[in-house]
């Protein structure tokens, strides 16, 4: 494997506390990242890039979450 291989996929759990998914979308480029909101005052705190639906899936899948219950916010 050289210097820049292409690193195994382990997506990242959502952290212990009343947090829920939403992937921030940027209108400009659309760039789309997932995120953990603060259920009580709505902060929150950027987990992964989405590049790929195959992200999403992924991640949702590790956490038991249906991938059409996460809010896009922008």
């Amino acid at each position: 494997m050289g210097l820049f291989g292409k690193k195994k996929s382990e997506y990242v759990k959502m952290p212990e506390g009343d947090f829920e998914p939403v992937i921030r979308c940027s209108i400009c480029t659309g760039e789309q990242t997932l995120c953990a909101r603060e259920r009580g005052s709505s902060k929150l705190h950027e987990l992964m890039l989405i590049r790929s639906p195959e992200d999403l899936e992924g991640f949702c899948a590790a956490n038991g979450l249906d991938p059409s219950d996460v809010e896009k916010i922008y």
